[in-house]
């Protein structure tokens, strides 16, 4: 006989999946709050947290401290809260100048880490034993079995998926030919996504203090592309979800003098990205233009570093200095954009590897006076570390295998 509506395990699920979003929302909780704001009886929270404080994945801390002088009459107030050393995870990230791999509680505090730098010409093969061997030293550095852990996370950056041999079918990354190559050496359930969106998430999950009237924000991470993820109610919008590289074609100079391989005129990939800057000095290369550049470089353009541009902006180099400048303003048009198109409560930037505190101060000066004050206080720096990139992998698979499964025990995928 045909079966329709939710199930008792559907519906237990849904039940730990609430109870688990409400503690990490709001950190330690009562049952009597939880059963208030899911709108159960307090018998019904009663009886799910029992059986997930026995399975041990949450716990009782203590009793709730009142504020006021005098405590209400009645029964007292437990509260409990997520065992965030019920399982560990780990996480790996792959971008375009750093292979991450680490391992971190439920709650994202890092217990241990390795970091690879690469570029274009890295082979894949050196890749993949980089993560092989640093998964498994993790593991035997911190005595832990596959028993202990929930799972691995997978971030990958969209400019290495060519690298990984991962294809784009309907317009969305087909990561089965990776989830393969992983499967050969271990059981571990396992998740892949985009890294810019682990990154997001990370810093929602991770958020150091806990901020629990914050529902959306929007993520700006900047490299050899820009890349932009919007969430609401702390969830990736799914129409921006696989195709974060759509605010490299967002025009933000109508007026520029050069059109994109595109065919856009001003875009930001061909005003704000790495390889733009780079365009542009090498435009103006010359001993009057860039004196010290010129001299630093021995008037040959192709030693010029990224550090030797800075240098060149310090000392003063007239053509260095206007066309950084340029770019900073530039930077504030796109933040501005988009923020009035998309409305977040912070946008959050990651990556954009500030020199200093004053260089983050002068972007949020330039916001301020391209759109005002209330859109420069929007902006904020990812509180993720270089070192500790691979938390956008742990973020990405405690959603999927802990939070999104109500905490039970995830099937080997």
């Amino acid at each position: 006989m045909e079966q329709h509506g939710i199930s008792k395990l559907d519906l237990k699920r849904r039940n730990r999946m609430q109870v688990l979003k409400i503690l990490k929302t709001r950190g330690p909780t009562s049952r009597i709050d939880i059963a208030g704001t899911l709108e159960l009886t307090r018998a019904a929270v009663t009886i799910i947290t029992n059986e997930m404080i026995e399975q041990g994945i949450i716990q009782e801390i203590g009793e709730y401290r009142h504020v006021t002088e005098k405590a209400p009459r009645g029964r007292k107030k437990i509260l409990i809260d997520i065992n965030h050393h019920y399982k560990f995870v780990v996480g790996v990230t792959i971008e375009e100048q750093n292979i991450s791999v680490g391992l971190s509680t439920l709650s994202g505090a890092v217990l241990d880490k390795r970091n690879l730098e690469v570029n274009e010409d890295t082979p894949y093969e050196k890749i993949e034993g980089f993560i092989l061997d640093s998964v498994k030293e993790i593991l035997s550095d911190n005595c832990l079995t596959q028993e202990n852990i929930l799972g691995i996370g997978f971030g990958i950056f969209p400019t290495m998926y060519d690298k990984l041999g991962i294809k784009m079918v309907d317009a969305e990354p087909d990561y089965s030919s990776a989830f393969a190559n992983v499967r050969k050496f271990t059981n571990l359930p396992l998740v892949f996504d985009n890294s810019v969106k682990g990154t997001a998430m990370a810093n929602i999950d991770f958020l150091k203090t806990k901020d629990p009237n914050r529902h959306n924000i929007a993520f700006l991470h900047y490299g050899n592309t820009v890349h932009f993820v919007v969430t609401n109610l702390n969830e990736p919008i799914i129409s921006y979800d696989n195709r974060t590289n759509f605010v490299d074609k967002m025009i933000i100079n109508p007026n520029a003098d050069t059109v994109c391989q595109c065919g856009r005129r001003g875009c930001v990939e061909n005003e704000l990205t790495p390889m733009a800057t780079r365009r542009k000095i090498k435009d103006v290369f010359s001993a009057e233009g860039t004196p010290f550049l010129y001299e630093a470089a021995r008037g040959n353009f192709d030693s010029v570093t990224k550090e030797m541009i800075f240098v060149a902006y310090d000392k003063g180099d007239p053509e260095v200095v206007r066309i950084l400048d340029e770019r900073l303003k530039l930077t504030a048009v796109l933040l501005n954009n988009l923020y009035f198109s998309t409305n977040p409560q912070k946008i959050v930037l990651h990556n954009f590897n500030f020199r200093d505190e004053n260089e983050f101060i002068r972007l949020k000066n330039a916001v301020t006076e391209v759109g005002g004050a209330l859109v420069a206080s929007k902006i904020e720096l990812s509180i993720i570390e270089d070192k500790h990139r691979f938390l956008s992998g742990c973020a990405l698979a405690i959603r999927d295998l802990f939070f999104n499964k109500g905490g039970f025990e995830s099937a080997k995928n």
